[in-house]
């Protein structure tokens, strides 16, 4: 199942500004990260236009690009529609990305998000009760690290979780936005075993400094997360230089 806020990031109201573009990267980000699979039917035309605030004509000009980039087909007859082609796969996605990405862009993005996520976790120490954390701890108790596909969901599921316990609206929204951007690329990290060992000790850390009302171990748990996948996708990107 899509993690209901991570989803959100991506499928929220664009409004006027950027139309068929926006929405055409909006599905793009979507597919290229796994939110929607290979042969996962979207919805229609009526509902994409309802649920980003913009005219069917829009959403039709953005399936055609989508179309045009090999992203979607679209099937005539009753059971037809648009779907994400067999050919979308995240995993090839992110390997392309990776590859044309600078370390300085990498070393950036890890910045921000540090900075966003550190910020969210900071609050949600100060805020959150011991009820809403032990939601969160038996739900990252869940992950199995034989499904990556479930592995991934799972960990931004409980990420984007916690920052919400911090009780802002802006900061939880643009964290899920930079957790959607950055998603692809940790499924690359999470084909490594040692690198999924160093996520998953480093983010329960996050979570238990949360649980002891702990702002700072939080922060620092946080900084060293975001630090090792950086590390490690840099390390990917060397190897497959």
């Amino acid at each position: 199942m899509v993690p209901r806020r991570l989803e959100g990031a991506l499928f929220q109201s664009i409004g006027d500004a950027g139309r068929a573009e926006l929405v055409e990267r909006r599905l793009a980000d979507a597919i290229t990260g796994g939110l929607l699979r290979a042969g996962e039917r979207l919805p229609s035309e009526s509902e994409l236009a309802r649920t980003f605030g913009v005219a069917p004509a829009t959403v039709r000009e953005s399936l055609l690009g989508l179309r045009a980039r090999g992203l979607v087909v679209t099937r005539r007859g009753r059971n037809g529609g648009s779907f994400v082609a067999e050919g979308a796969d995240p995993i090839s996605h992110a390997r392309e990305s990776l590859r044309t990405a600078s370390r300085l862009s990498l070393r950036d993005l890890g910045a921000h998000y540090a900075a966003i996520t550190a910020a969210c976790v900071r609050l949600a120490a100060r805020r959150a009760v011991p009820s809403e954390v032990q939601a969160l701890r038996t739900r990252f108790d869940r992950l199995d690290e034989g499904d990556l596909e479930q592995w991934r969901r799972t960990l931004d599921d409980v990420q984007i979780e916690l920052v919400a316990l911090s009780q802002s609206a802006r900061l939880t929204r643009e964290q899920m936005r930079l957790q959607a951007e950055i998603s692809p690329l940790l499924r690359l990290v999470d084909t490594v075993s040692e690198h999924r060992g160093t996520e998953r000790a480093l983010l329960l850390a996050v979570i238990d400094a949360v649980e002891r009302g702990d702002a700072p171990g939080a922060v620092d748990a946080t900084e060293q997360m975001v630090d090792a996948v950086i590390d490690a996708l840099i390390a990917i990107q060397a190897q497959t230089a």
